[in-house]
């Protein structure tokens, strides 16, 4: 068990509480949206019950996901834990999905047949939408700031579903003004949609995202461009490097490359080189584990033996 005095269990736990502050403020929304809903008989509230009920799923998704991925390496899991948050974000994705195709379902029923639509008790709607709107900007801005600081996707999908969740409900409290102010339910429906056609554009991104940390796809142009920066800052100690790659695994990173030595030079002093190159590399990229494979130059090439001449007592390399 960690120590609680250390950052890991700093980070760890001020992630796992904005994680289960998701799953409390999601209940109460859900019990709310849903009480409201069926009083009013309206499919635009339901869908938006319907809504935050797969972001309670999502929340508990998210809240398993971000204390299995904050496990340290072990026998089986050699590269530690981290892929579980891109599984639970295509999970929340999925769901998100399947949320959407139904609230366009029931929205097309109500659309094709708007004499079925009828309406009660919208003030209290209203007031619930209001309701819902804040208590959601509050939460998914604070669960996005600890995101965004432990690089965590899982907790960034839940914030992201919270974050669409304010979008919606401020449109289905903008449909119920109008049908206050109209008289016209017709609005119900067609907000519904919206409210749908958001949702699915959401678990796009969210499995566009997510999927590619499965994949393994590459470290940011930007990142690779400072691995790459401070190797080079280092040129007159190794004869060149080549086959760098790199991968994310939820918000820990993984770097390989060879590095091109004199063949001549003593392993040791290769090896610290590699450890003091690791450091620096550490100090600017945050979860990083790297891994420096050592080839000796097996060319007479004019650099090693530049490094040659520089080991040498009383010699100067400027």
């Amino acid at each position: 068990m960690p120590d609680k005095n250390n950052k890991y269990f700093a980070a760890h736990k001020e992630i796992t509480s904005v994680a289960r502050l998701s799953i409390y403020s999601n209940t109460f929304l859900l019990l709310i949206k849903l009480a409201a809903g069926f009083m009013m008989g309206s499919i635009s509230v339901l869908s938006e019950a319907l809504h935050t009920g797969i972001d309670l799923m999502a929340a508990i998704i998210a809240n398993y996901s971000v204390r299995k991925a904050g496990k340290p390496a072990d026998d089986i899991h050699k590269f530690g834990h981290g892929k579980f948050e891109n599984v639970s974000g295509t999970v929340e994705a999925i769901l998100i999905f399947v949320a959407a195709i139904i609230i366009l379902y029931k929205a097309g029923e109500k659309l094709i047949d708007p004499e079925k639509i009828e309406l009660d008790f919208i003030g209290a709607g209203i007031v619930i939408m209001g309701v819902s709107t804040v208590v959601n900007f509050y939460v998914s801005g604070k669960i996005m700031k600890v995101a965004k600081r432990s690089e965590s996707i899982a907790l960034e999908a839940d914030a992201y579903h919270l974050t669409t969740d304010v979008y919606t409900s401020v449109g289905v409290f903008i449909g119920l003004i109008l049908i206050l102010i109209t008289k016209n339910p017709i609005f119900d429906p067609i907000i519904a949609i919206i409210v749908a056609l958001i949702i699915m554009k959401a678990s796009y991104d969210l499995t566009k995202r997510s999927v590619s940390g499965i994949m393994d796809v590459k470290l940011s142009d930007s990142e690779e461009g400072i691995i790459k920066s401070i190797i080079a800052e280092h040129y007159s100690e190794y004869a060149e490097y080549h086959d760098l790659r790199s991968r994310m695994s939820g918000a820990e990173r993984f770097v390989d490359l060879h590095l091109v030595v004199p063949k001549n030079q003593p392993v040791g002093e290769a090896h610290d080189f590699c450890d003091h190159l690791e450091k620096d590399i550490k100090e600017k990229i945050p979860n990083l584990s790297i891994l420096i494979h050592i080839e000796p130059c097996e060319a007479d090439c004019e650099i090693c033996r530049k490094l040659e001449v520089c080991k040498l007592p009383n010699n100067s390399c400027d």
